[in-house]
């Protein structure tokens, strides 16, 4: 019996010498942070904090002037913009932002009239070719969605204010003497001349707009749409006479570092 106790105590002690010899297991349940994990979602870095950015700014525009009463014929005009914009960083990827934009563009549409001289047979037409020239300055809200890595969408909304620098009108009658007669005794050009020069509409054109677009590290592709507020005629013809000037454009901003 005495044996049989000293036998099991000794294979004990081995086993227990064993033990602490033999290299340690990992723990089957605890994971390795060197290898992948699926189940890991990794946070986009974001970057959003105080300051100001500073963005250089160019695209296609395209103005609509829509008239009443034939006083200006409705028109879409088609240029390009160009110029520099300054975005205040705010938290929760909120932004403001204003600039310096020019905008240039030209269109051309035909008014019709009656002929005085055969009023039965024809009808004859002024063709207008209008060269458009103005400042833009935005003042926009920006909210920001980080999407993936360096990969944003952002929506815009505001006001914007267009201080019109030329609004010359390239007039070509196509009118006979009777015509053109009576088409001046309206109160109507037949020739070339500047409309704003001219006090006939407002250099002030307030529009309120709204867009969004994608941003990759400095780079900006967006689009919006400019909804006039104020009638541009200054000079009326006839007590009810408007002309409205909406438009949408797409840009490409490059952001300074």
């Amino acid at each position: 019996m005495r044996k049989s106790i000293y036998t099991l105590l000794l294979i004990c002690a081995c086993v227990s010498t064993y033990a602490q010899d033999a290299p340690k297991q990992p723990d089957l349940q605890t994971t390795d942070s060197r290898f992948f994990d699926p189940t890991k979602k990794e946070t986009k870095h974001e970057d959003y904090t105080f300051g100001v950015a500073y963005r250089f700014e160019v695209g296609y525009i395209q103005n609509y002037q829509h008239s009443l009463h034939k006083n200006y014929p409705d028109m879409f005009l088609h240029g390009g913009r160009l110029g520099v914009t300054f975005d205040f960083l705010l938290p929760l990827h909120f932004s403001m932002q204003t600039g310096i934009l020019v905008d240039v563009a030209y269109g051309a549409n035909s008014q019709h009239w009656r002929s005085q001289d055969a009023p039965s047979v024809q009808q004859e037409y002024l063709r207008h070719r209008v060269l458009e020239a103005e400042l833009t300055i935005p003042i926009r809200a920006y909210y920001t969605v980080p999407l993936w890595k360096q990969l944003n969408m952002f929506f815009f909304t505001g006001p914007q204010f267009s201080i019109g620098l030329t609004e010359y009108d390239f007039m070509q009658e196509h009118l006979s003497e009777g015509t053109q007669a009576w088409v001046e005794e309206q109160g109507y050009h037949t020739s070339g001349y500047d409309r704003l020069a001219d006090k006939e509409l407002h250099r002030i054109n307030v529009q309120w707009g709204v867009g969004g677009g994608f941003e990759w590290d400095v780079f900006r592709l967006q689009a919006g749409y400019q909804f006039g507020l104020n009638n541009m005629v200054r000079k009326k013809v006839v007590d009810n006479q408007h002309m409205w000037q909406w438009g949408w454009f797409v840009t490409f901003c490059y952001k300074f570092k």
